[in-house]
């Protein structure tokens, strides 16, 4: 990407002292419009970046190419800058200075914020709208074609998502190859291209749907609702939050790490989950411990589950969580799939479950309660597991997954200790 024909509009604004003050470019992408791309390089604590592409990367990957261009001293020296480029400069220029005078940041201008989030959802609608006509061509053509396919078929939709800022469905879309693959992919293919045209219906009913479906289906298009917004707005539920697990998992950027953190309440029953970012390599910072509880009030997003904590709260030990039967655990998951049907991954506890292999033969554990039901361990083996109960019975918080299986993620030992797995 590092390429001058990549970069038609490209250029350095100077710093009155001489030298650079920024750099700036516009990169060609799979659409129509370019990318925007900029590096404030005499900002305050380091340099400042800016590019209008959907990638969660700081700096992105058109950032660093910029820069590279500007190393190799293929970018020049410009007098004039494009209007977006100075709006970008004065406004940090304009912040630093209240900083600088301890004056109020000023207010967002609130016409115009819901006309950037019109014209978001109108190229969501129109990236919607394509992948609903593109799906009824992959139905149209067979599935029996999907494993001639190679990834520029898919990838081509998926692009197209992403310019259409509806980087949630590109991602659904970017796994479909995944899908095809090994046993019984028919089905999973299937499924997944049901998942898609439900989501692509369900961004079309709007406020038809229940307020949680609403935010669920947002959330899994790719419109992301600001902590700030939820915080201002979300619904406020205080309680006792118990801490049942924890688990980190890749983003799609591969370079992120998210770390999950499913918590109880204990007077509600209510399950939030406590989501934070971490480079690749670095542990994502959480203020939740295994084997404690809190004491606060959470601020949910519209899908009803993710949170936004409101400041410190009393944490002390807690005690075993109450569990259930395997039966229990998948009525609750039911119960959540009701509202949002994309949901993969959930929280349950299971009450005196241990590990075990089927009885008429197989090799795949399975984590089974008193009753004799089971599910399937998402992990080859259970030795973790084994090491702390002995292989007896105890309480286990895990993620229940239809299509991996069942993750522990913390086991409660003979003297009630939390230890994650």
């Amino acid at each position: 990407m590092a390429k001058g024909g990549s970069w038609p509009e490209r250029g350095v604004v100077a710093a009155p002292s001489g030298g650079a003050s920024a750099v700036w470019g516009e990169c060609k992408g799979s659409g129509s419009k370019p990318y925007l791309a900029a590096v404030h390089l005499d900002g305050d604590g380091g340099p400042a970046f800016k590019c209008s592409c959907p990638s969660r990367k700081i700096p992105c990957k058109h950032v660093l190419a910029l820069l590279a261009l500007w190393a190799q001293d293929d970018v020049a020296v410009r007098a004039e800058k494009p209007e977006w480029v100075g709006s970008w400069l004065n406004g940090r220029a304009a912040r630093r200075a209240r900083a600088e005078n301890g004056a109020p940041a000023a207010p967002a201008d609130p016409a115009k914020a819901a006309q950037t989030l019109q014209k978001r959802e109108e190229a969501v609608g129109a990236g919607l709208e394509e992948l609903r006509t593109w799906l009824y061509d992959q139905v149209d053509a067979g599935l029996a074609e999907v494993p001639k396919q190679g990834y520029d078929h898919w990838d081509r939709m998926a692009r197209r998502l992403t310019d259409a800022k509806a980087r949630g469905a590109s991602t659904l879309v970017s796994q479909l190859p995944s899908a095809a693959r090994g046993d019984h992919w028919p089905e999973r293919v299937l499924e997944q291209l049901g998942l898609l045209h439900l989501l692509v219906v369900g961004h079309r009913a709007g406020d038809a749907l229940g307020e949680r479906t609403r935010g669920a289906v947002r959330a899994r298009v790719g419109i992301t609702t600001r902590a700030e917004d939820v915080l201002a707005g979300g619904e406020r539920v205080r309680d006792t939050w118990r801490v049942l697990g924890w688990r980190d998992v890749a983003t799609p950027e591969n370079d992120m790490r998210a770390r999950r953190v499913w918590l109880r309440g204990a007077g509600t029953g209510r399950t939030a989950l406590s989501l934070t970012f971490g480079r690749a390599g670095e542990a994502p910072a959480t203020a939740f411990r295994v084997g404690t509880e809190v004491a606060a009030e959470f601020a949910f997003y519209p899908d009803g589950h993710r949170v936004v904590p409101l400041g410190d709260g009393d944490t002390g030990p807690a005690p075993e969580p109450g569990g259930g039967t395997v039966a229990e655990a998948l009525d609750a998951f039911a119960a959540v799939l009701a509202e949002d049907p994309w949901q993969d991954a959930w929280p349950v506890v299971l009450d005196r479950a241990a590990p075990a292999l089927p009885a008429g033969g197989g090799d795949r554990w399975h984590l089974a309660d008193p009753t004799g039901a089971a599910l399937p361990l998402a992990s080859p083996d259970p030795w973790r597991l084994l090491a702390v109960t002995g292989g007896h019975p105890a309480t286990v918080a895990a993620e229940w997954s239809p299509s991996h299986g069942l993750t522990p993620l913390t086991v409660w030992d003979r003297n009630g200790k939390a230890v994650s797995l």
